[in-house]
Order: C-alpha cells, then sequence, then structure tokens
C-alpha cells in the first residue's frame, strides 16, 4: 500500500487536495472534531485538565479556542490528550484500508508527530499567503490568534516543502488539482 502525507500551511487547502485524489484519506481535523462531539472519555480527560475551561459535552469548537487563548499550556494539554487518540484511530483506519492500493494521511501535525514513515509520499500543498487568508476568514470560528498559535507548534514551512516529494500549486480550481494529481499518480505507480 503507499500512503500518501499531505503537508501544507493552515488553510492551504489540504483537505481538498487529498479528497481529490479519489482514494481513502484520514482527515485529522474531521476526527478530533468527532471526538469533541462523541467521547466522553475525552471530555472526562480535557475537563480533568482543564476544568475551568472544558466543563460541557458534547465539548463546542468555541470552548476550545477560549482555552487555547486563556493560557499558553492549554493547548499542549489538550494536544496530549487528543493525539494518541487520533493515532489510534489512524492505525485502525489503515487496518481497514490495508488492501488498498494507496490511502491519503491528511494529518496536520503529520511531521511534528513522527507519523510519517520512510516510504511515505510527502506531498506540499503550496497556496498564496492572500488566498490563504481570504479562505481562512470565510471560516465559521476564524481567529488569527489561533491559527498563529497553532503555526507556532508547526514545523516551518520551507522545511516541510523540501521534505516532499511533490508540490501542488493550489489555486482552488477542481481542474488543474486533478491535472496534478494525475501526473503525481502516474509517476509513483
Amino acid at each position: 500500500m503507499i500512503r500518501i502525507g499531505i503537508l501544507g500551511d493552515i488553510g492551504s487547502g489540504k483537505s481538498f487536495v487529498a479528497k481529490s485524489f479519489g482514494y481513502p484519506v484520514f482527515n485529522a481535523d474531521n476526527e478530533v472534531g468527532i471526538l469533541y462531539r462523541k467521547n466522553k472519555k475525552i471530555f472526562i480527560k480535557l475537563n480533568k485538565a482543564l476544568p475551568k475551561h472544558i466543563t460541557e459535552f458534547p465539548i463546542k469548537k468555541q470552548e476550545i479556542t477560549r482555552t487555547i487563548l486563556a493560557n499558553k499550556n492549554s493547548l499542549k494539554k489538550i494536544i496530549k490528550i487528543i493525539h494518541p487518540e487520533i493515532r489510534k484511530r489512524m492505525n485502525i483506519f489503515i487496518k481497514k484500508n490495508k488492501k488498498k492500493k494507496l490511502i491519503v494521511l491528511d494529518i496536520p501535525l503529520l511531521l511534528e508527530n513522527k507519523i510519517n514513515r520512510k516510504k511515505d509520499i510527502l506531498i506540499f500543498v503550496e497556496s498564496k499567503k492572500e488566498e490563504i487568508l481570504k479562505r481562512l476568514k470565510k471560516r465559521k470560528n476564524f481567529d488569527k490568534q489561533i491559527i498563529n498559535k497553532f503555526r507556532k507548534i508547526q514545523l516551518p514551512l520551507d522545511y516541510k516543502k523540501k521534505k516532499s516529494e511533490f508540490i501542488i500549486k493550489n489555486n482552488f480550481t477542481n481542474r488543474f488539482i486533478k491535472k496534478q494529481i494525475k501526473y503525481i499518480l502516474e509517476q509513483i505507480h
């Protein structure tokens, strides 16, 4: 099985590109959302670690945002609780799809958490900064402070770009993305 890891800046269109491959995608952000909404054990752990902030189940994204902004250690505490669970879910996804020719890992902290393997094919999604900002502002819970906090825990984009075998220039049009993906798939098959 070929594993493709998608890298790029927040809002660069990693999930859009991942879905465009047409193969099974593990989307870590979606999985985190499911944990917040449906996993009572995660709520209990977060409530214990951050009792002043995480008080209601299901956990709302705004509650997480306020928690991260309230204290510089909050994000680390949240990551420590959430990431092991995401890793478990990813392993289940990989086992479930082991007979597939290819899978796509859409995990924002793929390199930071050393989730990738040597044989993984890394693809960097590159987008114009002004396009990214325009797209981020459209998000329901857009908060520049939160985005900056997440950027601080990520490896530099230049490093991620250097580590990647391929770069997809994302202009957010389906046809353009499909053409680049077709080229990549031809190269790796």
